[in-house]
C-alpha cells in the first residue's frame, strides 16, 4: 500500500515546553487544516521543522518520539541554518523577488550555500522513510531544490510540488544568480502546482528561456520525463468557518462588537506584517475617505489587525513604524470624543475573535500588492452565513481569479480603493446578497478537500501518462525486439527524414550538411541487399542531389514534389502550379521586414518562412500571426500551411510525404517498413503506413508514430545498431 509523505518547511503543529514537558497544539493555518486528514491516515507522514530553537540531542529525541505518535517527522535546524536558509535565502532572496520587490533582495552566497545544505538535510529525512510506490508531496518556496534532490536518488518515485506564493515573471526571476539550479531541481517533480494560471505561465516562460528544455502547452520535456505545470487554486475548510459562527462564544463576541461599534460600519483588514500586503496604501485610501467625505466621520471604523512578523528586519521595522505613524496621524486628525477612526492591533487574535469579526464586519478590505492566494478573503466569505457583507479584493491576489463578485481593485490606485470603500458602504442589501451568494458557492465547491483531491488525482494521471510514454520510447527491451524483427525480414524499406532526424537543427539551414558519421551509417544500411533506403525530406532536390546523389538510395525531395530512384533521373509530380507564390510571397516578405533574423526559403512548389535566428518568444508570436494571415489567402487555393521546427511552410495540398512514400511502397512487397521523422510533415507518412510498420518520431512522444526517440543522436545510434544486423537472407 503506497503512502503519502508531505514535506513543508514547518510541521502543522505548535510545540511549546511547559515545565520541562513538550506540549503539541494543532496549527490553524490553511495547509495544516487541508492536509491534516492525509498525514493522519495509515502510515502517511509529514516531515518539517518543528519551529523550536536549538535543542540538545536528548530533547530532540524526546520531541521526535512525541511527534511520531501523530505521524510527524521533525527536521531540526541549527541557529545558523535558521538565520541563513530560512531568514536569509528564503525570506531575503525568494520572498522579495517572488513578490515583485527585487530591491529588497540580498544575493548572499552564504544564504545560497545554506539553502542547498538544508534542502539536502530534508532530502536525507525523506530518503530515510521513503519506499518504492510512495507519493512525495513537497510544499513551498523554502524547498524548491528538494524535488530534484529526491529524484536524483529515487528516479521512479512519484513527486508533487506546490508553491503557495506567486511565481514571478521571467524578467524578475532571472535576477536570481542561482536561477538555473532552482528551475532544474523544481523540474524533479512530476506535477508542479501553482495557485493561478499566471504563476504557471511565468514558470513555463522562465524554464524554457533559462534551461535547454522545451514545452508543449503545459508539459515540459526534461531528462526524458514529462513534467506537467498546472494551476490549482487552494481553498479553505468552509464548513469549519461556517460552524464557528454558531458557537456561543463567537455569538457573544459578535454581540459585544456590535454594541461597541453601534451606529458605525465596520471595515475589517487582517494581514501579516509584510511589505507585500499593501497596508500603507490601504490606510491612505481610508484617510482620503474621511478627508473628502466628512459625512463618514463617526459612521465608519477601520478595524485593522496586523500579525507580528520579522519586525527586527530593517524593512519590516520601517514598515511597522510607518504604519504606527499613519494610524496616529489619522486618529489625531479625525477622532472625536466618542469615536476613533482606526482601531489598530499589532498582535494575533484567537480563532473565536476572528470568526466574530468576519461575521460582524460590513466590509472586508483585502488589498495586497501581490499574494499567492490570500485565504482571508475566502474565510470572510465562508463566515457570512447571512449572505450579506461586501468583499473588496486586490486584483493582485490569486483569490481574485475566483471571487469575481467581489469589488476588484488595483491596490496601487488609492483613488480606486477609496471609491471601492464608498461603493461597499452604500451597496444595496439585495446586491450584497447576490454577490455574496455567488462567492459562497465558489468557496464551498472549491474547498480545501476539493483542492487536495484534484491535485492528487492529477498527479496520478501524470504518472500514468509518463509510464505510457516511457513504454513508447525505444529502451533496451523494445530495441532488442525491433532488431529481431529487422534481422528476420528479407525485404525492407527504410524511410529517413533529414533535418531534426539525421542531423540537428542549425541556425543556418546550409550548415546542416551531412558529416562522416552519417555517410558511414547510410553506406552500411545501403550495403545490405535486403534494404531499400529512402531519404525523404523537405529540402530542395538539388541540395539533396549534391549531398547524397553518389549513394545507392532513393530520394524524395520537397515533401514529395521531386523523386529520384537510385541512379535514375529526377521526376516531378505533374500538374502542380506555383502561381500562388505571387500572393503568398509579399505576405512573407512583410513578416521578414517586421521580424529581424527571419528569412524566406523558396523551393519549386513551396515557400518557407524560417525564424530560427529570431529571439525567443517573438518568433512564436510572429509565426502565429503569420498562420492566421495566411489562412485567408490559402483557403481557396488548395494550399497547406505546415508549422515545423522554427519554420512555417506553405505548399500545394497534393504534395504529401505520405502519398509520395506510398507510391514507392506499392511497387514492391516489403515485409519490414521503417520510418523515422521529426515534424508535422512526417505525420502524413506515419498515418499512411500499415499498422505493423515501425514508425518512430524524433523529439516528441505526441505523434501517430508507434515509438519515439529523444533526438537525432539517439536516431543515429538506433540506425547504427540496425546496420550491424544483417538479415538472415543476406547472410
Amino acid at each position: 500500500m503506497s503512502r503519502t509523505i508531505i514535506i513543508s518547511n514547518r510541521l502543522p503543529v505548535k510545540i511549546s515546553e511547559v515545565n520541562g514537558v513538550f506540549e503539541l497544539k494543532q496549527s490553524e493555518g490553511g495547509l495544516a487544516t487541508g492536509l491534516g486528514s492525509i498525514y493522519r491516515q495509515g502510515d502517511n507522514m509529514w516531515i518539517g521543522w518543528p519551529g523550536l530553537e536549538v535543542l540538545s540531542e536528548e530533547k530532540q529525541a524526546e520531541v521526535s518520539e512525541k511527534l511520531s505518535e501523530i505521524n510527524l517527522n521533525p527536521v531540526f535546524l541549527s541557529q545558523d541554518e535558521i538565520n541563513l536558509y530560512y531568514e536569509g535565502f528564503s525570506n531575503e532572496v525568494l520572498w522579495p523577488v517572488f513578490h515583485y520587490h527585487p530591491t529588497y533582495a540580498k544575493y548572499e552566497q552564504s544564504y545560497w550555500e545554506s539553502y542547498v545544505s538544508v534542502n539536502h538535510k530534508f532530502k536525507e529525512a525523506v530518503l530515510k522513510i521513503a519506499e518504492p510506490g510512495d507519493v512525495i508531496w513537497v510544499h513551498d518556496y523554502q524547498l524548491l531544490l528538494l524535488p530534484g534532490l529526491i529524484r536524483a536518488e529515487q528516479p521512479d518515485i512519484t513527486i508533487g510540488f506546490f508553491q503557495h506564493i506567486p511565481f514571478p515573471s521571467y524578467e524578475l526571476f532571472r535576477l536570481i544568480p542561482w536561477r538555473a539550479e532552482i528551475l532544474e531541481n523544481m523540474l524533479g517533480a512530476d506535477l508542479l502546482g501553482f495557485h493561478t494560471f499566471d504563476d504557471a505561465r511565468h514558470f513555463l516562460s522562465a524554464a524554457t528561456r533559462i534551461l535547454p528544455v522545451h514545452s508543449s502547452a503545459n508539459v515540459v520535456n526534461h531528462n526524458d520525463r514529462q513534467i506537467v505545470i498546472e494551476s490549482f487554486p487552494m481553498g479553505i475548510d468552509n464548513k469549519r468557518f461556517e460552524e464557528l459562527t454558531q458557537r456561543e462564544e463567537v455569538k457573544e463576541t459578535a454581540t459585544m462588537l456590535r454594541t461597541t461599534f453601534k451606529g458605525c460600519r465596520l471595515v475589517l483588514t487582517i494581514d501579516r506584517l509584510d511589505y507585500s500586503k499593501g497596508v500603507l496604501q490601504r490606510l491612505h485610501a481610508f484617510e482620503m475617505l474621511l478627508q473628502k467625505n466628512p459625512e463618514y466621520i463617526e459612521q465608519v471604523v477601520l478595524y485593522m489587525i496586523i500579525v507580528p512578523s520579522r519586525d527586527t528586519v530593517p524593512q519590516y521595522k520601517e514598515l511597522r513604524d510607518e504604519i504606527d505613524k499613519i494610524v496616529g496621524n489619522i486618529n489625531s486628525c479625525y477622532r472625536t470624543l466618542k469615536w476613533l477612526p482606526v482601531h489598530y492591533y499589532y498582535r494575533s487574535f484567537p480563532e473565536d475573535m476572528l470568526s466574530a469579526l468576519y461575521y460582524t464586519a460590513d466590509v472586508c478590505l483585502v488589498s495586497p500588492m501581490r499574494d499567492g492566494m490570500n485565504l482571508v478573503s475566502k474565510e470572510y466569505v465562508a463566515s457570512r452565513t447571512n449572505e450579506n457583507g461586501v468583499l473588496i479584493l486586490s486584483e493582485m491576489a490569486g483569490a481574485a481569479k475566483e471571487l469575481v463578485d467581489a469589488i476588484i481593485v488595483n491596490p496601487n490606485n488609492i483613488i480606486e480603493v477609496y471609491k471601492a470603500i464608498i461603493q461597499a458602504l452604500n451597496m444595496p442589501a439585495e446586491e450584497q446578497r447576490c454577490r455574496m451568494k455567488a462567492m459562497r458557492e465558489v468557496v464551498s465547491k472549491f474547498n480545501i478537500r476539493h483542492w487536495v483531491k484534484i491535485y492528487m488525482d492529477r498527479l496520478n494521471e501524470v504518472k500514468q501518462m509518463q509510464q505510457s510514454m516511457q513504454a513508447k520510447r525505444i529502451g533496451p527491451q523494445s530495441l532488442t525486439n525491433l532488431e529481431q524483427q529487422y534481422t528476420a525480414a528479407s525485404k525492407r524499406m527504410i524511410f529517413l527524414d533529414y533535418d531534426g532526424t539525421l542531423v540537428g537543427f542549425q541556425i543556418n539551414p546550409e550548415q546542416a550538411s551531412p558529416d562522416e558519421e552519417l555517410y558511414s551509417i547510410l553506406e552500411q544500411l545501403t550495403s545490405d541487399p535486403a534494404n531499400a533506403v529512402v531519404l525523404i525530406s523537405g529540402r530542395k532536390h538539388d541540395t539533396l542531389e549534391n549531398w547524397f546523389g553518389h549513394l545507392p538510395l532513393d530520394i524524395i525531395a520537397e515533401h514529395g514534389v521531386w523523386q529520384k530512384r537510385r541512379e535514375q533521373e529526377w521526376l516531378q509530380i505533374p500538374g502542380l502550379s506555383n502561381y500562388w507564390k505571387n500572393d503568398v510571397q509579399p505576405v512573407l516578405e512583410t513578416y521578414v521586414d517586421r521580424t529581424p533574423g527571419s528569412f524566406i526559403e523558396e523551393k519549386t512548389y513551396s515557400l518557407a518562412w524560417h525564424y530560427r535566428k529570431v529571439g525567443e518568444g517573438l518568433g512564436e508570436l510572429r509565426a502565429n500571426e503569420l498562420m492566421s494571415d495566411l489562412r485567408f489567402i490559402t483557403a481557396d487555393q488548395g494550399l497547406q500551411i505546415l508549422p515545423g521546427n522554427k519554420v512555417i511552410e506553405i505548399k500545394n495540398v497534393e504534395v504529401n510525404k505520405g502519398k509520395a512514400a506510398l507510391t514507392l511502397l506499392d511497387q514492391c512487397d516489403y515485409d519490414y517498413i521503417l520510418a523515422l521523422g521529426d515534424d508535422h510533415t512526417d505525420e502524413d507518412m506515419f498515418k499512411a503506413f500499415p499498422s505493423d510498420a515501425v514508425t518512430i518520431k524524433i523529439g516528441s512522444h505526441i505523434s501517430a508514430a508507434r515509438y519515439y526517440l529523444r533526438d537525432h543522436r539517439e536516431a543515429r545510434h538506433f540506425l547504427k545498431n540496425l546496420a550491424l544486423k544483417k538479415s538472415y537472407v543476406s547472410e
